[in-house]
């Protein structure tokens, strides 16, 4: 156990420090800005129009949506009901419209207490989300002809989830409030856009950034119901306690960490409980078929699977799945404690995330979404960004061409198994590389892009420039201060740069 020097130790800027200015430190960023005039010059007059950082990447964003959007258009006009493969030759493929009738919406049924017919007995999906298909099915028009039906309520779903991205979008630009114009990697993101509408996920990703948000405004009880609803829509957001957890430690701020804790089980809990009880069997279908399903599209245990033909259960890939995640989470744990400076919220928050994604025994295209906000903040440099996106996208069409292979009969008309391989093996190490340089920030903070610019944790909240009372390893013995070659020198547990300036 060690004390380390903080923020009260530290000289601070008096002054309040001017927003980031991606164009001025990111060689991408400034590329790209060639686009629409060139970089932004220090005489321009942020926030001081209608045109502000949030409502530029709010827009921004539900234009990408929009474009995601008509990418489906070739199912909405007959791809979903007619050819087994024409939605995924044209890559176009929802599960919205199909599961309107498969899971009982056309005919009225409730979802966890009415028996479905077929094999799928109940809804799969998480209460919250569940109530989100309800709703949405509501505002679906009943008559005309099934075909009509699906497509307007795939057509309420996307205006529903178009909300939630919008939300997104403010929330990633609302959390580090001198880097709102990092917002622009979750609203131009192309994985993001083409993946959207293929599920539900983007309710539970909004809901995860609020909570972010909250967090980041020093408000535990606020993030922590969030992270409870986002829980109750999708299993993974609950993930993130865990960094919170040993960051608080760290910095021994375990009221809050409790306060998060309560709210977000009693959050869960309400959420949960009635159907708990009322419709129990219907409740725990989520949880059983997550255990029952067997090896699946996108996980590495569907490579080794195939290639060397051996036959995995489900049982067995859950095992070696949960040993990863547990290997993963343990050092990921030793990371937060041994690393010379503490990690940013968002920089654990993303590694957790996507420890689960890699080790998990099925990854469904749209699963990026999950990674998208949690990346914006946590490695906030373009050519990173883009690297992972492409593989993503790359991803994204391998999977639907070796649907298109396997459903096309004799024509085989696609992406044969070894192709597809291939693109899951993309994804994979384009994740990984993420993740690699967001483990190279904590180890070495004087490359972290946002600590460059004279931040501590910025998404932080309570945690932004507290002083550490436990370490372990090299971390009790860290230097005076840091510097990188060519960028601002950093002081330990300082808000500003180390020549006081803004």
């Amino acid at each position: 156990m060690c004390g380390m020097p903080s923020a009260d130790t530290t000289r601070v800027s008096v002054d309040e420090p001017d927003p980031v200015r991606p164009t001025r430190e990111d060689e991408v960023a400034a590329a790209g800005s060639e686009l629409i005039g060139g970089p932004l010059g220090w005489r321009a007059l942020l926030g001081t129009s209608w045109w502000t950082p949030v409502r530029v990447v709010a827009l921004v964003a539900i234009g990408m949506f929009a474009l995601g959007m008509v990418q489906k258009l070739p199912c909405y006009d007959g791809a979903w009901f007619f050819g087994a493969s024409s939605q995924y030759t044209h890559a176009c493929y929802s599960d919205i419209p199909h599961l309107y009738q498969g899971r009982g919406f056309a005919d009225g049924l409730v979802p966890y207490f009415d028996k479905l017919p077929g094999d799928m007995e109940y809804l799969e999906y998480p209460v919250l989300t569940g109530v989100f298909m309800e709703v949405a099915s509501w505002l679906t028009p009943g008559s005309g002809s099934i075909q009509h039906q699906e497509q307007w309520y795939w057509m309420v779903n996307a205006g529903m989830l178009m909300v939630c991205a919008a939300v997104i979008a403010v929330c990633t630009v609302r959390t580090q409030r001198r880097r709102p114009w990092d917002g622009l990697l979750v609203a131009l993101a192309p994985a993001f856009a083409l993946t959207a509408t293929i599920n539900w996920d983007l309710l539970a990703v909004a809901l995860l950034a609020a909570a972010l948000l909250m967090w980041s405004r020093e408000r535990p009880l606020a993030f922590g119901v969030l992270v409870g609803f986002a829980t109750a829509a999708k299993f993974y957001p609950f993930l993130v306690l865990g960094p919170l957890l040993v960051l608080c430690w760290r910095a021994g701020r375990w009221r809050e960490f409790g306060t998060a804790l309560l709210g977000a089980v009693g959050a869960w809990l309400t959420v949960n409980l009635p159907v708990m009880l009322l419709a129990p069997e219907g409740w725990a279908k989520f949880y059983g078929f997550s255990r029952e399903r067997g090896v699946d599209f996108g996980s590495v245990f569907l490579v080794i699977s195939q290639r060397f033909n051996i036959q995995i259960t489900a049982d067995t890939a859950n095992t070696y799945a949960m040993i990863a995640m547990v290997l993963a989470c343990a050092g990921i744990a030793v990371m937060a404690f041994t690393a010379p400076r503490r990690p940013r919220f968002a920089q654990l928050a993303f590694l957790i995330v996507a420890a689960f994604i890699l080790t998990n025994k099925v990854y469904s295209p749209q699963y990026v979404l999950w990674l998208v906000p949690l990346a914006a903040l946590a490695r906030p440099r373009w050519r990173d960004f883009l690297i992972w996106q492409a593989c993503e996208v790359l991803y994204f069409l391998g999977i639907w061409m070796y649907l298109a292979y396997t459903t096309s009969g004799d024509a085989h008309k696609g992406l044969p198994p070894e192709g597809y391989h291939l693109a899951i093996v993309l994804h994979l190490l384009g994740t990984l590389y993420l993740c690699a340089v967001v483990v190279r920030d904590i180890y070495l903070p004087e490359r972290d892009v946002v600590r460059r610019a004279g931040d501590d944790d910025p998404g932080g909240g309570v945690l932004d420039g507290a002083e550490d009372v436990f370490v372990l390893g090299r971390a009790a013995r860290p230097p005076a201060s840091t510097a990188y070659v060519g960028g601002p020198s950093v002081e330990w547990g300082s808000r500003g740069p180390a020549d006081g300036s803004p």
